[in-house]
């Protein structure tokens, strides 16, 4: 067997046994759990067990992160190649929307910069809503106060006509 990758001092991965270790490296290329249990020399059920632990969830997770970490550099150098070399225009603009997505340059329908401005959106379109709100009820207040001094000067006007 070929020798295991160590990602680093205390991670999950690195307390598996050699055999979990294994097992969650051909989960993450894709093996099936029977062809992964034949690999390790374990029952299937025993796989699947293994996947239940949280020590190998987190190992799973941690392995995750730094294979995709190792292929950046090629992927990248793979996006340069199509934007430069591409033989098609559809795929040379799939590649320039994929860098410039990951460099938050272009959205697709939601970053979080996109969200945090809609978050300050409807927090003013609140604060608006309030404030006319407010005005509206000052309005209303202030005609129901002329009405009132109206309706007392009718009143008196009515009472010296009488008199």
């Amino acid at each position: 067997m070929s020798k295991l990758v160590k990602l680093g001092k205390n991670t999950a991965f690195d307390k598996l046994t050699w055999q979990r270790k294994l097992a969650v490296i051909r989960l993450f290329e894709g093996k099936t759990l029977k062809e992964v249990s034949q690999e390790v020399h374990c029952h299937i059920n025993t796989v699947e067990n293994w996947k239940s632990m949280p020590q190998f969830q987190q190992a799973r997770t941690e392995y995750s992160i730094y294979a995709l970490n190792n292929l950046l550099p090629d992927a990248i150098s793979e996006l340069s190649n199509l934007i430069t070399d591409g033989k098609s225009e559809m795929v040379r603009l799939q590649a320039i929307q994929t860098v410039m997505k990951h460099a938050n340059l272009l959205s697709d329908n939601s970053t979080p910069e996109l969200d945090k401005a809609k978050i300050r959106k409807a927090n003013a379109e609140a604060d608006i809503a309030e404030q006319k709100a407010q005005q509206l009820s000052k309005d209303v207040a202030d005609d129901l106060t002329i009405n009132i001094i109206r309706n007392d000067r009718s009143i008196e006007n009515e009472k010296a006509n009488h008199d």
